[in-house]
């Protein structure tokens, strides 16, 4: 058996004034080994998902974990960086220490403090997750590199205004009810779809409403080799994960095909023995709506250049044919950088045992995350079931 998450934390994501990268952590990490009924003593690795990139002045911050308890004292402990996909290079890592027997408990902690960065500062910030000999000067920092995406998508496949909107308003409606999102408000498709002062556009034709929040917030997993998670209250097992890296340089891949995402979908498909139409949901990464759009095609859910079908039609509905970002995603969520990919496993977990509240999707059984660093450099799948 796989190794299998026995509890979570997760910290409401938004604007923390009140709040370190310091104090996030370890309110997480207390909450998180209390879910799952071990002390620190029980915990032989911490892994530390933490982007950083000039947000916080602190830099080396896998030790901060320790300030929760004096018993993580002289315990490994390391801070795992891949760009937006921070969180899940961080739960990926723990997976490896385990299945190589170097631990039988591992705490995974995601953080990520924005907000009090300038404005100005948190663009250059992100865009340091592009190539920057080349992308450097990308009018808008990172929105302007999707902007840029979502520009090239049009005039290759037609406008998609109408399916990013939708999109949009899915994620936001979806987040209502979601009480970790930092924005719960059903925005409404009109809105989404309409340029306006409240919803101006930000790059190329992507507005406001197309683009993730800036937040603050963290999230922590206790993962545990399967020995260990059978004497546990529950356990969500991998049942597959996967990992490809693409060419940083936007210039070296066709960038409206998501082919990093794609080898990764596949690879864990695979590797679960299922295919796509099995999963009973997924959270993927809409750090911009034209990252789900492209998504929809790379998974496999539709054709290349046919993504807008599966929003028009309904499929990715919460009552949908593949109910998608059912949590309200990065959109409605917020996208504290470092933890998103852990929140995308800790929400998924909620899901499976039938513990997520309003955003609870009916008799979910199967879990797919995708959690993307940069522009689909950095691609990381996990499949997710409930063993108990």
């Amino acid at each position: 058996m796989q190794p299998s998450i026995v509890g979570w934390a997760h910290t409401p994501f938004g604007k923390h004034d009140a709040e370190t990268v310091e104090s996030l952590i370890t309110r997480v990490t207390h909450e998180a080994l209390d879910h799952a009924g071990i002390g620190a003593g029980d915990v032989d690795e911490i892994v530390l998902g933490h982007f950083n990139a000039g947000f916080s002045p602190q830099d080396f911050t896998a030790s901060l974990v320790l300030q929760a308890d004096d018993g993580f004292r002289f315990k490994p402990a390391t801070r795992v960086e891949n760009a937006c996909a921070t969180g899940s290079a961080a739960v990926h890592q723990a997976l490896k220490t385990i299945e190589a027997k170097q631990a039988r408990v591992v705490l995974v902690v995601g953080v990520e403090q924005m907000t009090r960065t300038p404005s100005a500062e948190i663009g250059r910030n992100l865009l340091r997750a592009s190539y920057l000999a080349e992308e450097g000067e990308t009018e808008g920092g990172f929105a302007g590199v999707f902007g840029k995406i979502a520009q090239s998508y049009f005039q290759r496949h037609g406008d998609q205004s109408d399916a990013l909107a939708m999109i949009a308003a899915k994620n936001h409606r979806n987040g209502v009810d979601n009480p970790y999102a930092q924005m719960r408000k059903d925005l409404g498709f009109d809105f989404c779809r309409a340029e306006s002062a409240k919803n101006p556009f930000v790059a190329g034709p992507l507005k406001r409403t197309d683009c993730s929040l800036v937040s603050d917030g963290a999230a922590a997993l206790v993962i545990a080799e399967s020995e260990t998670a059978a004497t546990m209250n529950r356990a969500v097992t991998f049942r597959s994960r996967a990992h490809a890296q693409d060419f940083l340089p936007l210039s070296r891949r066709d960038i409206l095909r998501f082919e990093g995402c794609t080898v990764a979908w596949q690879r864990a498909l695979e590797a679960a023995g299922i295919g796509l139409d099995d999963l009973s949901f997924v959270e993927t990464h809409d750090c911009f709506t034209i990252a789900e759009l492209i998504e929809y095609e790379a998974m496999g859910l539709t054709p290349e250049g046919q993504g807008a079908r599966a929003i028009k039609e309904g499929w990715t509905e919460k009552g949908g044919r593949l109910p998608v970002n059912p949590s309200g995603g990065l959109k409605s969520k917020g996208h504290p950088v470092g933890a998103t990919g852990v929140s995308m496993h800790v929400l998924s977990a909620m899901q499976l045992c039938g513990e997520a509240g309003g955003i609870q999707v009916e008799g979910a059984e199967l879990a797919g995350i995708f959690n993307m660093g940069g522009a689909a450099v950095a691609n990381y799948v996990s499949v997710l079931e409930r063993v108990r």
